[in-house]
């Protein structure tokens, strides 16, 4: 059986060591804040909507930089994988969970069991780079 690849957006929000990750309704793992461009949405359109809805924060468009790709097995997902192109942008507004998250954390690099598999490879990913002392 062949799997399933979604494609998804993230935005990489690191601050004081720590990366800004969510929690959806009824989901009991973190996520990374962003989700699935619509049809003929591009990942950066994608990127600005799902942040807005999601945190409240409006990133600056013109602004955006992809940092990594990763492909991961989709959370409570069996035969999918998460292809997710994460990105960096300045946003503007303090996150606070809106729609359906539920929950918002800062995570560090030893998080990784709180996570969905597709962030902690993320964070090793940041890591392997020094990214943590980003801001």
């Amino acid at each position: 059986m062949q799997e399933r690849t979604l494609t998804s957006v993230a935005w990489l929000c690191v601050e004081n060591g720590r990366l800004l990750a969510v929690r959806t309704e009824g989901r009991d793992a973190f996520y990374l804040p962003g989700g699935k461009p619509e049809p003929g949405e591009s990942l950066a359109r994608a990127l600005v909507r799902e942040v807005r809805e999601e945190l409240g924060v409006d990133l600056e468009a013109h602004r955006i930089t992809p940092v990594v790709t990763i492909t991961a097995p989709a959370h409570g997902r069996p035969g999918t994988l998460v292809e997710m192109h994460c990105f960096r942008a300045p946003g503007h507004g303090t996150p606070a969970p809106a729609a359906e998250i539920a929950e918002m954390a800062w995570l560090g690099p030893d998080d990784g069991h709180r996570c969905a598999p597709a962030v902690v490879k993320t964070l090793r990913h940041l890591t392997s780079i020094g990214a943590w002392s980003e801001s």
